[in-house]
């Protein structure tokens, strides 16, 4: 099979949580024998930050322009049999109009459903999407499952819809090594984002505030000074995905907080919290609808509501937390794996080009995949 997929960025994972993603799929994509091809616009704040430029068993089309790249998208989706448009993308609207032209599977995935949603509740537009919705494209991916699903199809007329969630390469994040230069009692690894800093102020930077003889890491770019906490939380402007291993495996417990319009819509795990577990950290996470489907609460993780609910995971024994993270690291080998999230996305493609296919829906545990119309959805969330 070939793909071409329009996308953000795969070669730089610099305030990028597209790219870990991409390139494990990618990775498993070509492993498997299909050949990938992924386009994404040469810009500015990418190129100073680009920390893999050339794919690994996959092409990997860096172009300045649309106008520079459109005889090549062109002849590449000639002979693809899936072409994909994917949410952030530079020229989302131009490469959508080419693969609704072209004669390949046509799907459209939307790594950022809620905030899309979210913006167009706003009235905003939306400069990934087409300005007609997402009723031409064959197949309608979704980062977030749950409600989303419904959502895309009433908002954005989306015809068939399935989720396709976030996942571990495990080539870059096997089990984690100890590596005093990342050693902390707590972690957080993610990018300053506005919506929900307030959740990082409660459950990490007040939490070093309470433990100021306890050791804190806080990785990711954009803080500003002001809200990069406490004189004993350390801050590294980006860490970069080969030393994730080392950054998770030298956390006695480590933080995963969601967006805000992620946690509100819930089903939309965080890439980072299978990351985390491949490398066999033990988690504490905010709360959000769906958490449960992928770790369970109090046996594979941790839960947070506030202050208070990471001071006690803090306390809680080093054998209890081992026993713990062992658990969701079982969990994300058998159920969350690059290699498995890309065979998933090989199905439902399949699924969908097949002349009877019909709405597709996958439980997050089973790798299998089920058909099922409206009503039935409806009737299963009742």
């Amino acid at each position: 099979m070939k793909l071409v997929v329009f996308g953000l960025s795969v070669t730089s994972a610099w305030g990028n949580g597209h790219a870990t993603l991409w390139r494990g799929l990618l990775r498993a994509l070509a492993e498997d024998g299909h050949r990938v091809v992924f386009f994404e616009k040469d810009t500015p704040y990418y190129a100073e930050h680009r920390d893999q430029p050339e794919g690994e068993g996959y092409d990997v089309v860096v172009y300045p322009s649309w106008e520079d790249v459109r005889a090549r998208a062109t002849k590449e989706l000639a002979d693809a049999d899936v072409g994909m448009v994917t949410s952030f993308c530079a020229d989302a609207r131009a490469a959508s109009e080419l693969v609704l032209g072209s004669r390949a599977e046509r799907v459209y995935y939307d790594l950022d459903a809620p905030v899309t949603l979210d913006a167009l509740a706003r009235g905003e537009d939306v400069p990934y999407l087409p300005h007609d919705g997402l009723g031409a494209f064959d197949l309608v991916l979704s980062y977030t499952g749950g409600e989303a699903l419904v959502t895309l199809e009433t908002r954005l007329g989306a015809r068939r819809t399935a989720p396709l969630y976030g996942s571990v390469d495990l080539v870059t994040h096997g089990r984690g090594v100890r590596d005093e230069a990342f050693a902390s009692d707590l972690s957080y690894l993610g990018t300053y984002a506005e919506d929900r800093h307030a959740s990082v102020e409660i459950l990490f930077l007040d939490t070093a505030r309470s433990r100021p003889e306890h050791r804190f890491l806080l990785g990711g770019p954009m803080y500003p000074p002001d809200r990069r906490g406490p004189s004993n939380v350390r801050w590294l402007p980006h860490v970069a995905p080969p030393d994730h291993a080392a950054f998770y495996g030298s956390s006695r417990l480590t933080l995963n907080v969601t967006r805000g319009a992620m946690a509100r819509m819930g089903h939309c795990p965080s890439g980072r919290l299978f990351e985390a577990a491949a490398c066999g950290a033990p988690i504490v996470s905010d709360a959000w609808d769906g958490l449960e489907d992928f770790f369970e609460p109090g046996r594979e993780i941790l839960v947070a509501h506030d202050t208070d609910d990471v001071l006690d995971a803090l306390s809680l024994g080093k054998q209890e937390l081992a026993q713990m993270a062992r658990r969701a690291r079982e969990r994300v080998l058998a159920d969350h794996t690059a290699v498995r999230r890309a065979r998933e996305l090989v199905t439902l493609v399949t699924r969908s080009a097949a002349p009877s296919a019909s709405r597709i829906l996958r439980t997050p545990r089973s790798a299998s995949v089920v058909t099922c119309d409206r009503r039935a959805r409806r009737t299963n969330r009742a």
